[in-house]
């Protein structure tokens, strides 16, 4: 069987580890749309639910905001295995984690994670006492992004199809935590 992959002239793989890895993290999953996915362990379709990211800490844990009576954070404490999807755009910054969360009650790092808008959900504000934070300690992923950025992406793929030539700008990868 004979990959697309084969067919291009540039490389496009490559796995990141360490430092690397929690770098295209941090910078794919900052901005991204973050799908939050759970319960695994039922055998059954996994739960997933939109979520934002609060903050990615310099060891590359993921770090949210949730409500101690929510579903998730029953779910994460029968298991706490998770898996996040990212999504930066139409055309790039794709990336997939699997990991492990734990619900935390630190209430400094609530008030560091907090935002106004949260008020939505949390209606007493930053000391509602229905605040958690979760922290998903990632341990590998997988990744589809551009080299170039989309401009050139597009303009790439523009020429190889006028060619019939596979002229694709991705590069994707595992990601190693």
């Amino acid at each position: 069987m004979d990959s697309i992959n084969k067919q291009q002239e540039e490389k496009n793989h490559e796995d990141l580890q360490g430092a690397e890895a929690k770098a295209r993290v941090k910078d794919m999953a900052k901005d991204s749309s973050c799908f939050f996915c759970t319960d695994f362990k039922r055998g059954d379709a996994f739960v997933t639910r939109p979520m934002s990211v609060q903050d990615i800490d310099e060891e590359g844990n993921l770090w949210f905001l949730s409500a101690s009576d929510s579903n998730k954070n029953q779910e994460i404490s029968v298991d706490p295995s998770v898996q996040l999807l990212f999504q930066g755009s139409s055309y790039s910054e794709f990336l997939t984690l699997f990991g492990s969360a734990q619900i935390v009650l630190d209430k400094q790092r609530i008030k560091e994670l907090w935002n106004p808008i949260l008020k939505t959900w949390f209606t007493e504000g930053v000391d509602d006492p229905r605040i958690t934070a979760i922290k998903v300690q990632p341990s590998k992923g997988y990744y589809w992004d551009t080299k170039h950025g989309a401009a050139v992406s597009m303009i790439k793929q523009a020429a190889g199809a006028i060619m019939g030539k596979t002229l694709d700008d991705s590069i994707e990868g595992n990601i190693g935590i």
